[in-house]
């Protein structure tokens, strides 16, 4: 229902409800048994064996069940428990991604206020807000949090801060009396209150019309829980990897079982040589050192301040082309802050941001003593002492208590070196005439700021004081506001509001007593205008620079906000993000567009303004139906569907709200836009080195089966038995390409333009590179094994050692060769992976054990190799190698 635009008698008769005496209790027990406790329901949760169940359902993992059963059925228990040990580690790492929609409604519910004042039978009385039934007549007053969605009867001088709903990050004024005839936005319905927010200033009598997930935060929070972790594009990819694996093994292994068969070998041999082919063919090692890399990613990160909470989410960080950022507290600070000033027909620099109170007036780029120019001191004065914030100091910052606008004046006071409190018992306020929303104006009464005098300071809107005003100050002295001095405040006050200001006017008038018995009319007219002040909720400095580099890396930042168009279009002039005011649309131009045209329309946007929560996931939509990975950021509870919908979400870790940061898969820990360039970065090369082992455990293991597959076809004995084909998937396959996925990456990985969502894990490069590397294996360990075969004639198990020997040494050189796709080795520095290092003289000392110690000889059927074999074995070992190299320099 669009309950805003109901009028209230209306509205009343449509809830059945009295304003007087309210529901009685028969009635609410009715509608507590129609709509249900005013609670955010909690869908039943998973239990821990079905998740740990449901990450057996991947193909990949399917194979290497499959693979540890094979190697049971052929007499390697050993290699099966290694298998099954990786296979169910890999189960239980992923479990913990289950579960992040019930943490968000957890997050949501304790946001809920626990309890309401109500008039219920005619009485008014105290409730659990979970008894709230829409018809119930709720009281409000400042500091309460609204406990169900409501329309407001009665509003005296109502502010709510609605920022974690709809991103505006300065109270919105309410008014009862508000009615609309068409649809408005969110942010905009001025006579309606919603579950969650928080009444700062005022007070109000309205009627709920909607309690638990039926509340906008209710929507939220059924959103968030229907809706389906997104796939990441390389879980897309290994999926679609381990099919095509399994399928070309399962095709590979019965040809070389019927050529087998064909020449006269026996059955089980060949059944044994095609199963342990299959073992080998499948790096049964990939799940887990993909893992492995994105955790050992994930630490990486937590040192550039961002927390990855999903595995796999720090790749897809990495592919992102599109970052939809909120502007609040994310490309903002969140604190308003004073940064112009006018007085005695002068503008005045303030610098300093937020509610520290480091900063200086300045005139032409020059600091001044402001004390020295009378109009500007008065302006300063009336600032602090017309207001009722307070500024604490915390351990390392400083936040408002009240207002945030009148915050940053008591910050604009406290630059000049005026204290709140002492400036207060120093000029005594005696009385006081409140803001509300139809004069717009607050006025304080204040002793001895003149002598035997009762001074009258106003602050307010600025074309209503300047309307009410017949002097204005120039020079310290009062002189009349004509016409012309009239147009050159207005005209001033139109240039801070086109830059994105919020202005405020401020005002005095002087009396010989406090008048008694006065009209607000009376006191709030004739009066001396002082001068304006514009502020703004600051862009993050460091902000521009991280937008800078996201251009730079072919990454497209997107403004996504409640907060006003112009506002918004100006910070992102200002940060880099949008040139011209073509680029940015508010949520009612959004409402216009069918989702074909959104499409077409965000391939050119840059600011989306005045949004709701379901603006914000249509945008991401879009974004992604045009091919787009996108990343969502944000600290709202607005902000959940849109995180929980995007290709990953990313929630500041400190001004963040809980929802936001369980919603999200990367939490940045010091809620700097700047450590989202920093997690591009390290995605980027993550997934560069997922694609460097990848390649290296592929061209080996297809390296082995030409060499097999083509000494069967050849006729030749099987070069390798089953437990050394075993054996050097575990010393070639762990080690070294885990050392691989370590690498820093490339220098120029930030330079780069997004890979292409489609682009598939194996491209056309690496494909080329796989077959040139897996002939090269194959053909180099064949032509030794020939040559050996050619001396031992008669003694079989030299010839495999050799062949085996060869194998395992050219695969351990070639990861080296393996560290960059462009670069050689001598450009990156032949040592300067010392993981790799370790890792292959670790893979190398295993495999001299398994042939010169005596008792592992006969398991292995391995001879001890002298220095002839040895001749032959390093000959063609370093032949993948050269290869390698050489294929580099002419792709280059």
């Amino acid at each position: 229902m669009k309950w805003y635009m109901e009028d209230k008698e209306n509205l009343l008769k449509k809830l059945q409800t009295d304003l007087e005496e309210g529901l009685s209790t028969k009635r609410v027990d009715t509608l507590i048994e129609k709509h249900g406790p005013n609670t955010l329901k909690e869908e039943k949760k998973k239990s821990l064996l079905s998740r740990v169940l449901a990450q057996f359902a991947d193909f990949l993992v399917l194979i290497l069940i499959a693979a540890a059963i094979i190697s049971v059925f052929v007499g390697e228990s050993t290699d099966a428990i290694v298998i099954i040990a990786i296979v169910v580690l890999n189960a239980f790492l992923g479990v913990y991604q289950e579960g992040k929609a019930e943490k968000s409604l957890d997050a949501l519910k304790k946001m809920s206020s626990p309890t309401a004042k109500v008039i219920r039978n005619g009485k008014t009385s105290t409730v659990k807000a979970s008894t709230l039934v829409p018809g119930d007549i709720v009281l409000l007053d400042a500091g309460d949090i609204i406990p169900a969605d409501l329309r407001f009867i009665e509003s005296s001088n109502l502010k709510v801060e609605e920022a974690s709903l709809t991103g505006e990050s300065v109270p919105v004024e309410k008014d009862s009396n508000e009615q609309y005839s068409s649809e408005v936005s969110l942010g905009d319905r001025k006579n309606m209150g919603y579950m969650s927010t928080v009444i700062t200033y005022g007070r109000a009598k309205a009627v709920v019309v909607a309690t638990s997930h039926d509340t906008e935060i209710g929507r939220i929070a059924t959103a968030i829980q229907t809706s389906d972790g997104e796939i990441t594009p390389l879980q897309k990819q290994l999926n679609g990897l381990g099919k095509v694996l399994g399928i070309t093994t399962i095709i590979i292994c019965a040809i070389v079982f019927g050529v087998g068969l064909l020449q006269g070998e026996g059955v089980l041999d060949m059944l044994m040589i095609s199963i342990s082919l299959a073992v080998a063919a499948i790096p049964e090692g990939l799940p887990a050192i993909v893992t492995i890399v994105l955790a050992l990613g994930m630490n990486r990160m937590v040192k550039r301040h961002a927390i990855v909470k999903k595995l796999l989410a720090v790749e897809t960080l990495g592919s992102t082309t599109v970052i939809c950022s909120d502007k609040t507290g994310t490309l903002t600070q969140n604190e308003m802050t004073v940064v112009k000033a006018y007085a005695d027909k002068t503008v005045f620099d303030v610098s300093g941001t937020g509610y520290s109170p480091e900063g200086d007036f300045k005139l032409d780029d020059k600091n001044i003593d402001y004390s020295s120019i009378p109009d500007l001191k008065t302006l300063v004065s009336i600032a602090t002492l017309a207001n009722d914030a307070e500024i604490e100091k915390t351990e390392n910052s400083y936040k408002v208590i009240g207002d945030p606008t009148e915050g940053s004046l008591i910050t604009l006071g406290t630059k000049a070196g005026i204290s709140k409190k002492g400036i207060n018992k120093k000029y005594p306020r005696v009385e006081e005439i409140p803001f509300d929303s139809d004069r717009k104006m607050m006025t304080t009464f204040h002793e001895k700021y003149l002598p035997e005098k009762i001074v009258s300071f106003t602050k307010g809107a600025p074309d209503i004081i300047i309307d009410k005003c017949s002097h204005i100050s120039i020079k310290g002295r009062p002189v009349p506001f004509d016409s012309k001095l009239k147009k050159e405040a207005l005209d001033m006050n139109s240039k801070f509001s086109k830059d994105a200001l919020r202005v405020l006017a401020f005002a005095y008038k002087d009396y010989p007593a406090l008048p008694r018995d006065f009209k607000k009319e009376d006191i709030e007219s004739k009066m001396t205008f002082v001068g304006l002040v514009g502020m703004i909720d600051p862009a993050r400095p460091e902000a521009k620079d991280a937008i800078e580099k996201c251009k730079k890396a072919g990454v497209k930042t997107i403004m996504i906000t409640g907060d006003y168009k112009e506002t918004a279009f100006a910070i992102a002039k200002q940060l880099g993000m949008a040139e011209k005011e073509s680029e940015a649309i508010t949520g009612k131009d959004l409402d216009s567009l069918d989702d074909k045209e959104l499409q077409k329309k965000v391939k050119f946007t840059k600011v989306f303004a005045r949004v709701s929560p379901d603006h914000k996931v249509r945008i991401v939509e879009a974004l992604k139906a045009n091919g787009n990975v996108a990343a969502m950021t944000g600290d709202g509870v607005n902000d959940a569907p849109a995180l929980k919908k995007a290709d990953i979400g990313v929630s500041m870790g400190i001004t963040g709200t809980d929802v936001a940061k369980n919603t999200a898969e990367l939490i940045l820990t010091d809620d700097n836009f700047s450590s989202i360039v920093s997690a591009v970065e390290e995605g980027r090369v993550i997934y560069d080195n997922i694609r460097k082992f990848v390649y290296f455990l592929l061209s080996c293991n297809i390296g082995e089966i030409l060499l097999i597959f083509t000494s069967i076809l050849a006729g030749l004995p099987v070069p390798l038995l089953p437990i050394q084909l075993l054996w050097l998937n575990l010393v070639t396959d762990s080690f070294p390409a885990l050392a691989l996925g370590m690498e820093k990456g490339d220098p120029d990985v930030m330079e780069k333009k997004p890979r292409d969502p489609k682009e598939p894990l194996l491209n056309k490069s690496i494909v080329s590179r796989i077959i040139v590397q897996s002939i090269a294996i194959g053909g180099a360990t064949l032509s030794a094994y020939l040559i050996a075969l050619n001396f031992y004639p008669e003694r079989i198990e030299e010839a495999r050692t050799i062949a085996f020997t060869t194998l395992i040494l050219a695969e351990l050189l070639r990861s080296y060769s393996t560290r960059s796709r462009t670069h050689t080795i001598f450009e990156i520095g032949l040592f300067s992976n010392k993981s790799l290092v370790y890792g292959t003289l670790f893979s190398f000392a295993l495999t001299i054990a398994v042939i010169y110690i005596p008792f592992l000889q006969p398991i292995f059927d391995t001879f001890p190799m002298g220095f002839e074999d040895w001749r032959i074995v390093l000959t063609f070992a370093f032949i993948p190698l050269i290869v390698g190299e050489v294929f580099k320099f002419i792709k280059r």
